[in-house]
């Protein structure tokens, strides 16, 4: 069992932080002349700085509050229990327990719809852990699903195809826009909610107008669902219940956002998110491996009547190929080049590498991958100063990516961390990939759905705002 502080359990979450685990706040440090000589613990548990010349200086605890919480994923505190205990498996057992009953008293109408929607990481993360391919794993888990009376099983790399052609229209035009609109690039990824709750938190009005307003896959799949579907199906948004799961646990605060409620209807465009690991759990609960599930075919949201979704992926990484897929639009919208292959230069360590086009020999574009907040740290401060030579950067907040997820299934007892990730990233990288330009099924929702490219019901499904979070005296009082 892991370790605990005593203080605190909810799911399968703790406030024991591992060393692989540690927050990340930046704590500012008071630096005086001359050398510091030893750090000495007292009998009580506290710290003191002991000079050469024998002066005993007692030092003050860092303090971690609500306030300067990123959402890393590192540890949860009490103030966020009510979200976490809002978003887990026994909501989602709830809904199903009174869809039963429903049934068996006659008020089927009453039903609610209930739609999971699983994300390629955490399908990777299952298929690593029960020794499964890709394919396999993606037909047990929506197997499994509709046994416990799913109705509905979706792929997110369907709405991710939304996300990185909005990303690639976005950024061109914010580079055609950059001579007049000075904050428009470098332009940063949006995918990532810890990254968000980072900026919001930490850099506030400064930081977030580079940021890209374009949802992330979560969230263009809870539009998907509770706006397309609930009108293919004839229901109205509040009669579906929307399950997505994740690699990450930020998703639970990302779907919580008050940016992604419809007050009409009063309901989410997600109302519950699973990690990958809390699905491993309802596994255990039902008394069952994922290898030995019944298999059934995913859904497809574009075509819900007796179509079936064909498992794809995107090139560019684990983290959803965010600048591998603009950069080769931009090279060809801003400058006619076709870029077949994109070649990555590694900078500091393989969570910091950059990518430039150049044209007659001289460079056009440069583009940087950063993920782990040291690295984005980095990107931040060289913005700050004026220094970022880059135009866009795929920011995320976790260590190699969405694929090391804090939701994501911990290795087996005896398994190395190193060799688990190799694992799930091999299972990722399995699936066939598109381009999204050329789903037929894409264009098809654009025109009907939509309105078309750029209408003002794209720009309000597919986009949104971010918010400078001001800093409060009483942490308690933060509104996620």
């Amino acid at each position: 069992m892991e370790g605990f502080s005593g203080a605190l359990q909810l799911t399968d979450l703790n406030d024991f932080i591992t060393p692989s685990q540690e927050c990340i706040k930046p704590v500012k440090i008071e630096r005086k002349p001359g050398k510091v000589g030893k750090i000495k613990i007292e009998d009580d548990g506290s710290y003191s700085s002991v000079t050469e010349s024998g002066e005993v200086t007692r030092l003050q605890k860092a303090k971690i509050t609500l306030n300067d919480c990123l959402a890393c994923s590192g540890c949860i505190t009490s103030a966020e229990s009510v979200l976490i205990t809002q978003q887990s498996q026994e909501e989602l057992y709830k809904v199903l327990q009174e869809n039963r009953r429903l049934q068996e008293t006659g008020k089927g109408d009453q039903i609610k719809t209930v739609v999971v929607s699983v994300s390629p990481q955490s399908r990777a993360s299952l298929a690593a852990k029960y020794k499964l391919s890709i394919t396999d794993c993606a037909k047990r888990i929506t197997g499994f699903f509709r046994r416990l009376g799913v109705h509905y099983v979706f792929d997110t790399t369907f709405a991710r195809n939304f996300s990185l052609i909005e990303s690639c229209h976005e950024f061109v035009r914010r580079y055609r826009d950059a001579e007049t609109e000075k904050t428009s690039i470098p332009m940063l990824a949006s995918a990532c909610p810890g990254w968000i709750c980072y900026a919001e938190k930490t850099h506030g009005s400064y930081i977030l107008p580079y940021i890209s307003t374009t949802k992330s896959p979560q969230q263009i799949m809870g539009s998907i669902v509770k706006d397309f579907l609930s009108g293919q199906i004839k229901k109205l948004p509040n009669q579906i219940y929307h399950v997505t799961v994740m690699p990450c646990y930020d998703k639970k605060l990302e779907a919580s956002r008050s940016d992604f409620y419809n007050d009409l209807f009063k309901t989410r465009d997600v109302d519950c998110v699973l990690s990958s690991g809390e699905v491993e759990k309802m596994l255990l609960k039902e008394g069952i491996s994922l290898a030995d599930s019944e298999e059934a075919e995913l859904d497809t949201p574009c075509f819900c009547a007796g179509e079936r979704e064909e498992l794809v992926s995107h090139s560019g990484g684990g983290s959803g190929g965010y600048l591998e897929h603009i950069i080769k639009f931009a090279a060809r919208e801003l400058f006619d080049q076709t870029l077949d292959t994109v070649e990555y230069k590694m900078l500091r360590n393989l969570d910091f590498q950059e990518v430039t086009l150049e044209v007659n020999g001289k460079p056009v574009l440069k583009m940087a991958l950063a993920y782990g907040f040291r690295n984005i740290q980095n990107i931040v401060q060289k913005m700050k100063r004026g220094k970022c030579p880059y135009h866009f950067v795929e920011i995320m907040a976790c260590p190699s990516g969405c694929n090391n997820g804090g939701g994501q299934i911990h290795p087996e007892d005896g398994e190395n961390a190193r060799d688990r990730l190799a694992s799930v990233n091999e299972l990722y990288n399995s699936v066939h990939c598109i381009d999204p330009h050329t789903v037929q099924g894409i264009e098809i929702m654009y025109k009907d759905w939509l309105g078309g490219h750029n209408s003002g019901k794209a720009r309000q499904i597919l986009h949104t705002q971010y918010h400078e979070v001001e800093k409060m005296a009483n942490a308690l009082a933060i509104k996620w």
